[in-house]
């Protein structure tokens, strides 16, 4: 169901000589590193996709495209002359934008373009649609100032009738302030300093700017929410009128095939020139739910008409879905999908590009992404501090993903605390910047209400520009009753919402249990890998815990894949979220590269760990205790001993005596029994190991640094740098096949080479659910 193919793109535009010159002519700037899309973007194909998938009417004029641009001072008046030509909808500092030039605080960014009326649209009223400018946009049109509107994520429009010319050239002009991290405005992750987890801004157009043309008496908005209790669809609609007599209708469509059409709705008899708003109730009956396994939609006709003319028409699309809380048999409160209840995994998703930075190059690479997620065994993504174009929900709406909406942080004056800040101290903001977040989230959540994948709103993140924390989730839940809260993902955690989210790098981990909220981990992993010739920069990149091969990397992945399910089972966390889907500048977390060119992992490997995940958990026990368990007695020494140091045979008798485990206090995770604070140490142990539980045997370790772990004389897993808590390993072959009910030898070389040291090494059994 695309309704992008249903309707032609209405073009007129007059090319003069010069236009076409100049299209011609057009490159993109030399930018770090793009994407293979940048390929198909050109000043006559650049985002020309229907932009607002869920209204589509028939008639409309994209004004992507050249534009002239100027940067001045911030108070200086508009340009006679302009700077050169920028590609829009990209933001000028992208390389896709052809300037690529940075602009701040102290400056203007000024747009000009013309443009003509097609015939057709005589005698109707013109609006002028902005998909998203960021940040304070004032608009002309022939001269004429049309408004201004503050907000960097919202769509919003003009209606520009009066200001138009009978007939020929149309002038628009549009100037544009955005003061990044110096201004209170919510901006997410854009700062004027690029460096670690901050990123390039993003001024100015950065969404498809278009026309349309409607008649006086036509739609606005409207919201649809499904009840999949009572086999109904609630649409409210809102209106322009300005006489009596009109009738609203909505029709509910399986394809082609008419599933319900409500009662005819009449809007009055005597109603003035004002905005009206009306509900109708669509009974769907029988219906497939929307799920991520089968997204199934529904097409929905909104009508306005009088005395049986069609004054406007919608088509639109919904999903019959429910998102809601419920309790499991250990009193755990879980995330449920159409009354089910549903783990949710899914990657963090920044929404940044190497040539656009917040624009995809095309509509082909926005859906790329969420296919991506969908194919590498995902359900879910959460989106970051970022608000996406809506062809972005639309595609997870088509293809079946889950998403957690997180709202821009931001204000100049924000105390950035960490990961899991549970200090309870909030940010004071002024008035200003209060009314602005608070404004900004209102348009949020109207403004993306009818996408079925969206099922949690995220009003903050680790605390950062956190404030009035209770009164704001209690009116996320008031705006959107039919959608989850998270309370406040990482911290700080206050009594309200429907979540107690907790991150943990590289985790994973979970929020000390609550019986009032579900339990989730809102970002874990931050697993690094620099892919050369792929790579914002070629050197220093950042990451929570990087690797240098593909291999490693892989492994470290599926090794905090097992240690998630466990939690999964009677501990009860509900959703997990992996950071994260991409690199982003110097940030090289990805599950992708930047460009998109390169999946960093085994890709088979990592979606069979992430699909069992779904399942339900192993059944973990403990064979041979680690020290946060049981401190056991080890054999050690800190001189390097003989080559067969790891056979059951060797003569250890003149070796000290310690507890595990062994390492030097301070360092993340350790569980100090024994001081070692030299270069090695050499560990042996003899375990006694069941019969019963030699074929799901599994090491279990913490190491800093590099360990190597013998078992009865055969290696049997090598740990390269360092962990801050206890992970599984899993044994090598050889290793397995080296065990034996009754004694066994453990044998353990560990090496430190600086900042903190420790080695202790375990045994537990990890059954699977199905045995």
């Amino acid at each position: 169901m695309n309704f992008t193919s249903r309707y032609p793109i209405v073009f007129a535009l007059v090319f003069c000589m010069p236009v076409m010159a100049a299209e011609e002519s057009w490159q993109p700037a030399k930018g770090p590193l793009m994407t293979r899309w940048a390929k198909d973007v050109s000043p006559r194909n650049v985002h020309p996709e229907y932009p607002r998938p869920q209204m589509v009417r028939k008639d409309w004029q994209n004004l992507n495209g050249l534009w002239n641009y100027a940067v001045t001072a911030k108070e200086a008046a508009q340009p006679t002359r302009w700077d050169g030509q920028i590609l829009v909808p990209f933001p000028i500092e992208s390389a896709l934008s052809g300037v690529m030039k940075r602009v701040y605080e102290t400056n203007r960014l000024w747009y000009q373009r013309t443009f003509t009326i097609p015939r057709g649209w005589k005698g109707r009223n013109v609006l002028l649609h902005f998909g998203a400018v960021d940040w304070e946009t004032t608009v002309w049109v022939n001269g004429q100032e049309i408004g201004t509107h503050r907000g960097g994520y919202d769509a919003f429009s003009f209606d520009i009738t009066d200001a138009l010319r009978a007939s020929g050239q149309q002038e628009v002009v549009v100037a544009v302030w955005d003061p990044a991290d110096a201004g209170p405005q919510p901006r997410g992750k854009q700062v004027r300093n690029p460096h670690g987890i901050w990123y390039t801004p993003t001024s100015g157009i950065w969404q498809t700017v278009w026309l349309e043309p409607v008649d006086e008496m036509h739609i606005k908005w409207f919201k649809v929410t499904p009840d999949i209790d009572r086999k109904e669809l609630k649409v409210e609609v809102a209106f322009h009128a300005s006489a009596g007599g009109y009738h609203l209708r909505a029709k509910a469509f399986d394809g082609e095939i008419e599933r319900a059409m409500s009662d005819e709705f009449k809007l009055g008899t005597a109603y003035l020139a004002e905005d009206r708003t009306n509900t109708l109730v669509v009974a769907v009956g029988d219906f497939t739910p929307w799920t991520p396994e089968n997204p199934f939609l529904y097409r929905l006709r909104l009508t306005l008409l009088q005395n049986n003319e069609k004054f406007d028409e919608i088509e639109s699309y919904f999903g019959m879905r429910k998102i809601s809380l419920g309790k499991d048999e250990h009193g755990n409160l879980r995330l449920h999908l159409n009354n089910q209840p549903v783990f949710q995994f899914g990657p963090l998703d920044q929404g940044f590009w190497p040539d656009g930075l917040y624009t995809a190059p095309t509509d082909e690479a926005l859906r790329y992404d969420i296919e991506m997620t969908k194919k590498l065994g995902f359900n879910m993504a959460r989106k970051h501090v970022k608000i996406e174009p809506a062809r972005w929900y639309y595609w997870a709406d088509k293809l079946g993903l889950l998403v957690w909406q997180d709202m821009p942080s931001g204000d100049r004056s924000a105390k950035w605390r960490g990961p899991s800040g549970y200090d309870g101290v909030e940010m004071q903001r002024t008035p200003e910047s209060a009314e602005i977040y608070e404004r900004e989230l209102r348009t949020m959540i109207a403004g993306f209400y009818n996408h079925p994948s969206i099922v949690v709103w995220v009003p903050f993140n680790e605390g950062w520009g956190q404030f009035d924390t209770v009164r704001i989730l209690n009116l996320t839940k008031q705006l959107d009753p039919s959608r989850l809260v998270n309370g406040a993902s990482g911290g700080n955690h206050f009594p309200a919402g429907d979540m107690i989210d907790h991150h943990q790098y590289p985790g994973p981990g979970m929020p000390a249990r609550v019986t009032d909220r579900a339990m989730v981990l809102g970002e874990f992993g931050g697993l690094g890998l620099p892919v050369k010739g792929h790579t914002w920069q070629d050197e220093k990149n950042w990451g929570y815990r990087s690797f240098t091969n593909a291999q490693d990397l892989t492994d470290a992945y599926i090794g905090l894949v097992k240690k998630l399910h466990p939690l999964t089972g009677r501990d009860g966390l509900a959703a997990a979220i992996y950071t994260q889907t991409t690199d982003v500048e110097i940030e090289i977390n990805g599950l992708m590269t930047y460009d998109r060119a390169v999946v960093k992992m085994d890709e088979a490997a990592i979606t069979a760990a992430n699909n069992s995940v779904y399942g339900p958990p192993p059944t973990i026990s403990v064979v041979a205790p680690t020290a946060d368990q049981q401190p056991a007695t080890w054999r050690y020494t800190t001189t390097k001993p003989g080559d067969d140091w790891a056979k059951p045979g060797f003569d250890d008798s003149s070796w000290k005596q310690g507890q595990s485990g062994f390492g030097t206090a301070g360092t993340p995770g350790a569980v100090i029994g024994t001081i070692w604070n030299t270069a090695d140490i050499w560990l042996r142990r003899e375990v006694e190991l069941p019969a019963d539980a030699l074929a799901n045997l599994e090491l279990r370790l913490h190491h800093d640094e590099d360990a190597e772990v013998y078992l009865n004389g055969v290696l049997s897993a090598r740990a390269q740098g360092y962990v801050t808590e206890y992970v599984g390993l899993p044994l090598s072959q050889a290793a397995r096949a080296a065990l034996k009910p009754g004694k066994n030898l453990i044998a353990v070389h560990c090496r430190q080479t600086g900042g903190g040291q420790y080695i202790d090494v375990g045994f537990v059994e990890v059954v699977p659910a199905s045995k």
